[in-house]
């Protein structure tokens, strides 16, 4: 099982039924693929769709039919769409029950920078700023170092995607959380130990009082 599969497998088991569930590009996308169909929760891209179902087998994607990045989606019965202005009106209006996105550094006290890198062409923030101030649940999606580098740092020295911290991180090593403001390590991925984690982690990290080993 690879990093990226590992860390899908554990943000999809956050997921309750009846979620309005916000999928970033990326790692996030992999997420749905490890949902149970019996659990019925709800897809939704923010440029207009509800309902959002797996990619449509080659030949058979409609134009109009893509996720936030762009890429071929369908759509399941009883799927609903809509303009971006009404998207993102459920957005910033508290009806997304849980976003997961994709990130470039977490701080130690919950801060999510996930849009650019200075000095790099990016298109732009995209949703990312709208959805982390205004879903019930955010949760960061990501690979706990790139380039021998942890992303999970004191403070973050990229541009913030939003001051309001994220509610918790699943890296391929951790699941991370921040109760009273603070990144607690709350999981370890299997094989992984509590000692491990902390010696790829820049922030420092509270231990919970009880640190479970990833179910996935």
């Amino acid at each position: 099982m690879d990093a990226q599969e590992i860390i899908a497998r554990r943000v999809a088991r956050e997921l309750k039924p009846g979620n309005l569930v916000n999928l970033g590009i990326g790692i996030p996308t992999l997420v749905a693929n490890y949902v149970s169909p019996d659990l019925k929760v709800f897809f939704q891209s923010e440029n207009g769709l509800i309902g959002t179902g797996p990619i449509p087998e080659q030949g058979l994607e409609h134009p109009l039919l893509t996720d936030a990045g762009g890429r071929p989606i369908s759509a399941l019965p009883g799927a609903s769409t809509f303009d971006s202005a009404m998207s993102f009106g459920l957005i910033r209006g508290g009806h997304v029950d849980v976003t997961v996105l994709g990130g470039l550094q977490v701080d130690a006290r919950g801060h999510l920078a996930n849009w650019m890198i200075p000095g790099k062409m990016v298109p732009g923030m995209g949703g990312a700023m709208d959805l982390v101030s205004g879903a019930k649940r955010v949760i960061v999606a990501m690979q706990h170092a790139a380039k021998g580098k942890s992303k999970i740092v004191k403070q973050c020295n990229l541009p913030l995607t939003s001051d309001r911290p994220v509610s918790l991180v699943v890296t391929d090593l951790a699941v991370i959380g921040f109760p009273d403001g603070r990144a607690t390590l709350i999981e370890t991925a299997p094989g992984v130990s509590v000692g491990e984690v902390m010696a790829v982690t820049d922030a420092e990290l509270l231990i919970g009082d009880h640190v479970l080993e990833m179910k996935i």
